[in-house]
């Protein structure tokens, strides 16, 4: 794939759908495509957020850790941009991000990504819609946990151990 078609799947992306061709063009140039095959790891969680990824082709499983074991968080595809909230936080992963299936993605350096939210306001704006909007439905499935676990714990028999 080349400039030209990295710089045309990436118009289709709704956080890079308002910057002018040009712009696309030279996003698509100063990055890296990538292929990830199945089970193959694109992000580990703890690591430095050196960069942010757009997935182009294939699906992603976002993963979250407990003693328990790994679980899916959620599950991202086509156009979706991940790894952005380390670098703007500029703090090591999160999460750890799995390819699914066979994923084509690709990867935006940290400089070249916050050059880009700085230079457009339009750009940014996205990026906090959809960080607030994961923040809001993290706090929903939060506050529905902690009154399933207060249900269990005041039944019969739930109470927890001192």
């Amino acid at each position: 794939m080349d400039v030209f078609q990295e710089a045309e799947m990436l118009r289709k992306v709704p956080f890079f759908g308002g910057l002018d061709p040009a712009k696309l063009k030279l996003l698509a140039f100063t990055s890296r495509a990538l292929r990830f095959a199945s089970g193959e790891n694109l992000m580990r969680a703890g690591e430095l957020a050196d960069s942010a990824y757009v997935i182009l082709e294939g699906e992603v499983e976002i993963l979250g850790e407990t003693s328990a074991g790994e679980f899916v968080v959620a599950v991202q595809g086509r156009n979706a941009l991940i790894g952005e909230m380390g670098v703007i936080m500029n703090a090591p992963r999160t999460a750890t991000v799995r390819a699914k299936d066979a994923v084509h993605a690709l990867r935006i350096s940290d400089d070249v990504f916050l050059r880009l939210l700085t230079e457009n306001p339009d750009c940014a704006l996205h990026v906090m819609r959809v960080l607030s909007t994961r923040l809001s439905a993290s706090t929903r499935e939060m506050q529905a946990l902690k009154g399933q676990l207060q249900a269990a714990q005041s039944a019969p028999g739930g109470g927890a151990a001192a």
